[in-house]
C-alpha cells in the first residue's frame, strides 16, 4: 500500500512511525513517496495512491472516490497562507500571482478573493524567488515558508482573513488531510 505525502514536517512526523514500524497492519506493507502538494492533488483526482495527503480544496472533486481520515489533518487557526509582495508596490487588479496548485486550498480563497488576477502555478518552494525575481508581482505562501521570507517582502493579505471573511470569522481554516481509498477493504 502506498501512502503518499507532501515533504512538509508535518507529513513526514506522521509516516515516521509507519516507516519505522512502530504502528501498521499485520501482512500490509507500507511505502511512501514525498511530492509536493499539487502533485499529489493531481495524483488523487486520477487516482493513483492508495493513501495520499491532498489539500482540502481538492476534496469535493475526489469524494466519490476517497474519503477523508480523522488524522494527518491540517488547520489554519488565526494563520495560514500569505500572500506577499515586493515592500513599496502597489498590486493592480490584473496583478500576476503565484500559487502552489490549482488544487490548493489556497489558490481556492485566492480565486474568490481576487477573480481578475493573472494565475501563474508553480512549484511551492519556488514562489518567494519568483516574486523577488519580478517574474511575479506576488505570490502565496505555504508550510515553513510562511514563517520567515526575505526582508524585502511582507504580506499584503493573509488567507486567514479571507478565510474568515467568507465563514463569518469562527472556524479554522481547513487546508489538507489524508485520503484513503474508498475501495480498500478495512478489515
Amino acid at each position: 500500500m502506498v501512502i503518499a505525502h507532501s515533504p512538509d514536517a508535518d507529513d513526514i512526523f506522521m509516516y515516521y512511525a509507519i516507516k519505522f514500524g512502530w504502528v501498521g497492519k499485520e501482512n500490509t506493507r507500507f511505502d511512501n513517496i514525498a511530492l509536493d502538494i499539487e502533485t499529489l492533488n493531481t495524483e488523487a483526482l486520477k487516482g493513483t495512491y492508495d493513501i495520499s495527503a491532498i489539500s482540502f480544496g481538492l476534496y469535493p472533486h475526489i469524494r466519490a472516490d476517497y474519503a477523508l481520515l480523522r488524522t494527518a489533518v491540517s488547520f489554519g487557526q488565526g494563520y495560514g497562507p500569505k500572500l506577499i509582495r515586493k515592500k513599496e508596490t502597489t498590486l493592480k487588479k490584473r496583478f500576476k500571482v503565484a500559487l502552489s496548485g490549482k488544487y490548493t486550498t489556497n489558490a481556492l480563497l485566492f480565486r474568490i478573493a481576487y477573480p481578475d488576477a493573472k494565475i501563474v502555478y508553480m512549484n511551492f518552494l519556488e514562489i518567494e524567488q519568483a516574486v523577488l525575481d519580478g517574474i511575479v508581482d506576488a505570490g502565496v505562501l505555504i508550510h515553513e515558508s510562511i514563517l520567515g521570507y526575505n526582508d524585502s517582502l511582507e504580506v499584503e493579505r493573509e488567507m486567514w482573513d479571507i478565510w474568515c471573511e467568507l465563514s463569518g470569522g469562527n472556524l479554522p481554516l481547513p487546508l489538507g488531510g489524508m485520503a484513503i481509498r474508498r475501495s480498500l477493504p478495512l478489515t
